[in-house]
């Protein structure tokens, strides 16, 4: 059977633009290598806890007047409109610092931005110019890094004018570093919780373009955050529906080995099975890295090897954590659905720091950094088991070493060296949550092997390529690769994370039929 467009992975950018073009009326099919769709958007039952993968909170799905974001919206015309979100707290961002001692410095982020600024100013008043200083400084950046995300996906003529024309300026923007932006704040634990929430995207500040830290942080202040009813997989589900009723098709455990090239151009996809199906046009949304590999050898090794110049993102392990009590009970301790952003000083034997954000030694030390997400208190429909997630970035040097073990057949010396850290982090936790110790059902840890084999992710990468400078301008990243036929999704095209990887499949879709432009402009 013969197709308009093939769809190389299910995840939300994948199905994004799948969804967009189904809605333009054209036949779609889908390929996922998991037996499972949804990308980072699946979920997985253990013993009636349903857990969410990769998706901890949302940004444009909520608004600060009760109603819906934009990105709901979006995702509701595209889909089959049965998407609905909780709003998380006010204030849903929790960061505390902890000293060598055992005394904490903690700070409440929200939604507006402003409001964030006046709390911090009255938090610390001493700094007052300097955190209006930064404040500009940060709208400008995401001012700027909206521009870089647009020329991802505009026209080829038209983003290469705007380098032209803006590309000295956008190249200063995106050097600078959230570190140096912070250099002018003297007191170092508000340098610390204004540099905090690097988990977000993977880097820690000294690394992290102010940027990209300011178009992640901005867009949830504008809108506040929200999570899907249902659970993660809902947004799967609704994309999908509309993909099936537009007369597609969405195949699991069909993993593509080969983009087939006749005359230069993308003209169908062979799977593992020997299998092929061929369509108009090809989107690729499982990766840039692993769209290359799947290109015929030899295939523009120029833009390749633009692209293979960029390492994939931090790894990171998850632990995984159900309680036996009702989600009221836990409201009653005081948890109300916020995320927490920990940086305990007592685990680097210092000063609490987002530069530590890499937990380097997790069979030797406690996590420096951790992000705990209380999503199963956000989700009205599984509020009689909640559950919690851990999380804690880390190398990929640790599991490097059985990464062509398979899934179900790991060494000894893997579970071993897993129930190890597995050990420490729900110590680590039961310390920074004693209300939770003893509330504790069930608890199971993903390593970056997990996020390997379910997502095909390099490296176990939290957020696809790394999202250096370079990356961020990088015309090698556009929609429209130069392979004739052959357009890229996901979170290395234009930005991470679900809402910027939904976007770049919207814009691969809108290049299919510019139509869908106006989707995106209302």
């Amino acid at each position: 059977m013969s197709w308009d467009t093939v769809v190389i992975g299910s995840g939300i950018g994948g199905l994004s633009a799948a969804a967009a073009l189904a809605h333009a009326g054209l036949r779609v099919l889908v390929l996922e290598q998991h037996d499972i769709l949804g990308g980072m958007t699946q979920t997985f039952t253990r013993q009636g806890y349903s857990f969410g993968t990769g998706l901890h909170y949302l940004t444009g799905v909520t608004a600060l007047d009760g109603g819906r974001g934009r990105f709901a919206r979006l995702l509701n015309t595209i889909g089959d409109g049965t998407l609905r979100f909780q709003p998380l707290p006010r204030q849903f961002d929790l960061v505390r610092l902890i000293d060598t001692d055992g005394s904490e410095t903690r700070f409440a982020y929200g939604a507006p931005d402003g409001d964030n600024w006046a709390r911090l100013k009255a938090m610390f008043p001493q700094e007052a110019t300097a955190i209006d200083t930064y404040a500009g400084r940060y709208e400008q950046a995401r001012r700027s890094i909206l521009t870089m995300m647009a020329m991802h996906g505009v026209p080829r003529p038209a983003a290469t004018l705007m380098r032209w024309l803006l590309g000295a300026r956008l190249r200063r923007r995106a050097e600078l570093t959230l570190a140096e932006a912070l250099a002018a704040v003297r007191d170092p634990a508000l340098r610390t919780l204004l540099g905090a929430r690097g988990g977000d995207y993977g880097l820690p500040p000294s690394q992290a373009p102010l940027v990209l830290h300011a178009l992640v942080m901005g867009s949830y202040a504008e809108g506040g955050a929200g999570y899907p009813i249902g659970g993660p997989a809902r947004l799967a589900e609704s994309l999908a529906a509309r993909v099936r009723a537009a007369g597609g098709e969405l195949r699991t455990g069909a993993r593509v080995t080969r983009i087939l090239l006749e005359d230069g151009r993308a003209v169908g996809v062979r799977l593992a099975d020997g299998g092929e199906q061929r369509a108009d046009q090809i989107i690729s949304a499982m990766g840039a890295l692993n769209t290359l590999q799947a290109l015929p050898d030899g295939t523009l090794p120029d833009w390749q090897h633009s692209i293979q110049r960029y390492p994939p993102s931090t790894s990171y392990m998850t632990l995984y954590l159900g309680f036996d009590a009702a989600a009221d009970a836990l409201r009653a301790l005081g948890f109300d659905g916020a995320n927490h952003w920990i940086y305990d000083g007592r685990a680097i034997h210092g000063a609490p720091d987002p530069e530590a954000l890499i937990w380097r030694n997790p069979t030797d030390t406690d996590a420096g950094a951790l992000y705990v997400s209380f999503s199963g208190l956000n989700d009205p429909a599984h509020a009689h088991a909640p559950t919690a997630e851990v999380l804690a970035l880390c190398d990929w040097d640790i599991f490097a070493a059985w990464q062509d073990s398979r899934r179900g057949r790991r060494p000894d010396a893997y579970e071993a060296t897993k129930g190890w850290i597995e050990d420490r982090l729900l110590s680590q936790f039961k310390r920074l949550f004693p209300a939770l110790a003893h509330r504790i059902a069930y608890h199971e840890l993903s390593t970056p092997l997990s996020q390997a084999a379910y997502a095909l992710a390099p490296e176990g990468a939290m957020y696809g390529l790394a999202t250096t400078p370079g990356r961020l301008l990088d015309p090698a990243l556009h929609v429209k690769t130069p392979v004739p036929g052959l357009l890229l999704a996901g979170q290395d095209v234009a930005s991470l994370g679900i809402e910027g990887a939904a976007m770049s499949g919207l814009m691969a879709a809108a290049t299919l039929k510019p139509v869908l432009w106006k989707l995106m402009q209302s």
